[in-house]
């Protein structure tokens, strides 16, 4: 396990502090955790529901619809082709939503602290509109995910959205209201939590989930997610450390709050490829 990252721990918890727009577990929504989930392999069509009911009991989506970020980011969630091979036709329309989300997150705390802090490794650039313009290519700017084919993909749709290859597999998926959307509209089964050694259960209180679910006929064995933190602060988290990075592959080791996690980024070229965290554990152990 890589050392931990103290200078991005401190920073990531500032963000943490300053992400008003984040929503509280057991206010703002509830989860159910149910059973523990079993053991899966990717692609596997049948496995062991531990679960009947919903992860997400209930979320305030009155809270949701009123907050500038949360609103603009879920206008975005239905721009996409789920399906890899399968060309993207960005709209001007879906343009305009992208640049309303970015707008949106711009003006945060949480995104004007990593901003800063980019600046100061001089990583981003100092004008607000060329930061758009970054942020833009890194997420937005679509790419083919296999070498030779038609632009299918893009960072956002990934990690936010989440992606299917040939119907036997969950590319992605990361974030928690799209979760929670879909598993509203029954497109989403969530299976069970995945313990982590030598912790019995999550809380349900957890802001990190470790977590198995279907979707679209794919199992995904084990994804993790953040749950109920704004779209500015995953945004400005993966940001900051794909920037960072200089390999294909960076796993960043961190303390946030009391979650100890591995925020793994995969770059794609000049864009995003994947990112997620990794719960590696919590200190109520």
């Amino acid at each position: 396990r890589k050392a931990l990252n103290h200078e991005l721990s401190k920073l990531f918890n500032e963000m943490w502090d300053m992400d008003v727009n984040r929503l509280m577990p057991g206010k703002d929504y509830t989860i159910d955790l149910q059973g523990k989930a079993g053991a899966a392999q990717q692609g596997d069509s049948a496995v062991q529901d531990s679960a009947a009911r919903h992860l997400f009991h209930n979320v305030n989506e009155e809270r949701l619809k009123s907050i500038k970020t949360f609103a603009t980011f879920i206008s975005l969630l239905d721009n996409y082709e789920t399906s890899t091979g399968v060309a993207e036709v960005v709209t001007p329309e879906e343009i305009v939503e992208n640049n309303c989300f970015l707008d949106a997150i711009l003006v945060t705390e949480v995104m004007k602290l990593a901003h800063e802090y980019l600046l100061k490794k001089n990583l981003a650039k100092p004008n607000l509109a060329d930061f758009k313009y970054q942020l833009y290519d890194i997420w937005f700017q679509l790419y083919a995910r296999k070498e030779g084919d038609r632009p299918d993909s893009c960072g956002f749709e990934h990690v936010f959205v989440g992606e299917t290859r040939r119907g036997k597999q969950i590319l992605g998926l990361h974030n928690w209201v799209q979760f929670y959307l879909q598993e509203k509209r029954n497109q989403i089964d969530y299976k069970g939590y995945v313990a982590r050694k030598n912790k019995t259960r999550p809380d349900k209180d957890d802001q990190v989930l470790s977590i198995q679910f279907s979707w679209k006929g794919s199992v995904k064995p084990i994804g993790s997610t953040f749950i109920g933190v704004s779209p500015e602060f995953e945004f400005a988290l993966y940001t900051i450390i794909f920037l960072l990075a200089e390999e294909r592959v960076t796993r960043e080791t961190v303390k946030i709050e009391e979650y100890e996690l591995q925020i793994v980024v995969c770059r794609h070229g000049h864009h995003i490829g994947t990112a997620y965290p990794v719960l590696l554990s919590t200190s109520s152990e």
